[in-house]
């Protein structure tokens, strides 16, 4: 690896940040240096939010980025908001439910998952994170879903372990989606 620019945004109460953080954990976990970098729009739930992610095998000496590799998009105003980051060879990650790509992309993959579907499908519209986070390590190989999966159960430690299944499942889901799917 050398180094890995992530970008995720979404609608508040989407899970974004949960998702910037699994990964960041993850890469911590794992030996990396990761750096996870959130931005809120004024409102708890409904607002705007996105996070940045590195994770390097070098020391990170800055959290800003301009182009990320990868960039997961959870709602249409964050498409239009984010669309010009992705950099060129990069992968866009984009959850169909809800999103509508208007304009072809050149020299980017582009991945369409059906996040909310598929969560709907799994009888939680709450685990839609974790599904794109399953199509993101499917098309990026960063991790496994093994490492994610722990990931997870530790951080859905101390009262929320009933959740540790659903977010396993819907990881898992995702993951198989894009691998049927996505050609990136």
């Amino acid at each position: 690896m050398s180094e890995e620019k992530i970008l995720i945004a979404g609608f508040g109460g989407q899970g974004v940040m949960m998702m910037g953080q699994l990964l960041a954990y993850c890469g911590n976990k794992l030996g990396f240096n990761s750096l996870w970098v959130p931005s809120y729009g004024p409102e708890t739930r409904g607002g705007t939010a996105n996070c940045s992610i590195i994770i390097s095998d070098s020391p990170i000496y800055s959290p800003v980025f301009q182009k990320a590799r990868a960039v997961i998009i959870m709602n249409q105003p964050s498409l239009e908001k984010f669309l010009d980051r992705v950099a060129d060879g990069g992968v866009l990650l984009i959850n169909t439910s809800l999103v509508t790509l208007l304009k072809p992309m050149d020299k980017v993959s582009v991945c369409c998952i059906p996040v909310n579907d598929l969560a709907f499908e799994l009888g939680n519209l709450k685990v839609a994170n974790t599904i794109m986070l399953g199509a993101y390590l499917a098309v990026s190989g960063l991790f496994t879903t093994d490492q994610i999966s722990e990931v997870i159960a530790d951080y859905l430690k101390d009262g929320k372990e009933k959740f540790i299944d659903i977010n396993t499942k819907a990881l898992l889901r995702g993951y198989q989606y894009a691998k049927e799917n996505c050609k990136c």
